[in-house]
């Protein structure tokens, strides 16, 4: 005989595994009325190595903590950084440090790549993410 707490959790791990099943038939209809475009990228997985890779560099780890991870890619095309992070809370709390000195980035599920806007976006045609603007702040001191 099962426990109550062990059925109950079979019964979610079935769901979890149906889902995708049954979401996929009645998708169905939906997909055919709307079409991707054929440009777009499905974001690249949260590893520097796979996300360097994938812009044709090999990433020089500068920077390798709990926090995240920073590799440099340096190539004729231009310089550009590729962080991750081991959970999308990290990544934010990032970003709005970031904010301070402004700038745009591209960024994806726990990933970010900073570089010149125009490099940024041939590299979003390569690992997908979208382009985040954040804006600067002075500091200046109280008259």
């Amino acid at each position: 005989m099962t426990s109550p707490r062990l059925r109950s959790l079979c019964t979610v791990a079935a769901a979890a595994l149906l889902s995708p099943l049954l979401l996929g038939c009645s998708a169905d209809s939906a997909k055919s009325q709307t079409k991707p475009s054929p440009k777009t990228v499905s974001p690249a997985p949260a590893k520097v190595e796979k996300i360097a890779s994938l812009t044709g560099c090999k990433a020089e780890i500068r920077i390798e903590a709990d926090e995240l991870r920073e590799g440099v890619c340096r190539t004729g095309r231009g310089d550009w950084t590729v962080t991750t992070f081991p959970a999308e809370k990290f990544k934010e709390t990032w970003l709005d440090a970031a904010a301070v000195y402004g700038g745009t980035y591209l960024v994806g599920p726990k990933w970010a790549i900073g570089a010149k806007p125009a490099l940024l976006k041939v590299l979003r045609t390569e690992v997908g993410g979208e382009m985040r603007k954040l804006r600067g702040t002075s500091a200046q001191s109280p008259s």
